[in-house]
């Protein structure tokens, strides 16, 4: 799977344990951006170029997405859990001897930047989260209406081989909906021909299905116990946060998702995304990049 990102190489780092197919391009403060579900490095496709103008921007495919190993499972559901992947970033920093970077994540890149934040604080410079809010808030805010529009964290969070074997029935035409389902304008006219491509590619391959159900597996029971430990605990994260979210997206759902966030973070600042679904990097990637822009480079 060739980048496709204007500047950008690829890159094999060992890191954690496993190899992770790694993006890079740009000079100056090291950033790393880190995708969602059900994407890979090529969500940032839009974004990278201009971000590259002022930083060294690094783009990982998470494990079990786009070109990085897929781990084995386990039954506590912590190979996939966003602290195991936090470490898995950590390896990558390890590797390019970058002793503190930005961070901005999206979707499950979001989740695995704000768990790295929590874990790992005195690597992180400042943090950006993209149309999330924390896990087990998200789970808390369930509704029925919530419930429909978010289907897919139980769905894919059931036991295997379920979800593995009904996505994997026509797995390109799963992605292609569940896609358009989530952008604005209900199709696929954000998604360039080489993103889809790479995005159609995963989801025809079932050992990649099963990893993203793995990382949903890890998200409704380790991932959620992990922040339940930390409200009670009252831990907070001292970076610097910037909070993206979609007028109509997930996040608008929970009722004040820029609240939810000031009872995570001693620094939160952020707002709404006009025009866009779920896949703002995509969808409008010139907001995205001006916010990310504001945030991360400081005079």
């Amino acid at each position: 799977m060739n980048s496709a990102i204007s500047g950008f190489v690829q890159e094999k780092v060992k890191a954690n344990g496993i190899t992770l197919s790694v993006h890079h391009g740009g000079q100056g403060a090291p950033l790393i951006l880190l995708h969602g579900y059900p994407q890979n490095h090529m969500c940032w496709s839009k974004v990278a170029p201009e971000l590259a103008r002022y930083f060294k921007v690094i783009i990982p495919d998470l494990r079990g997405y786009g070109d990085s190993d897929i781990a084995a499972p386990d039954p506590e559901h912590r190979s996939y859990s966003k602290r195991e992947m936090a470490l898995d970033i950590l390896g990558v920093m390890d590797h390019f001897g970058i002793a503190r970077a930005h961070i901005a994540g999206h979707d499950r890149g979001a989740r695995v930047a704000y768990r790295f934040a929590l874990d790992h604080a005195d690597r992180l410079d400042r943090l950006a989260i993209l149309e999330i809010v924390p896990t087990a808030d998200f789970w808390a805010a369930w509704s029925a209406e919530l419930a429909m529009k978010a289907y897919h964290w139980t769905f894919l969070a059931q036991p295997a081989p379920l979800p593995e074997r009904m996505i994997s029935a026509d797995g390109p035409a799963y992605m292609d909906w569940t896609l358009a389902s989530w952008t604005h304008s209900k199709d696929l006219s954000a998604f360039s021909q080489a993103a889809l491509a790479s995005y159609r590619a995963q989801a025809a391959d079932p050992a990649r299905i099963a990893a993203m159900c793995h990382d949903y597996r890890a998200g409704a029971f380790f991932d959620r116990a992990l922040d339940e430990a930390d409200q009670r605990a009252g831990r907070k994260i001292n970076a610097p946060l910037c909070f993206l979210w979609a007028e109509a997206g997930f996040p608008a759902r929970t009722g004040d998702p820029l609240e939810i966030w000031r009872a995570w973070s001693h620094d939160v600042t952020g707002h709404a995304i006009a025009g866009t679904g779920h896949f703002m990097p995509e969808e409008q990637p010139e907001a995205v990049a001006a916010a990310l822009r504001a945030h991360f480079v400081q005079t």
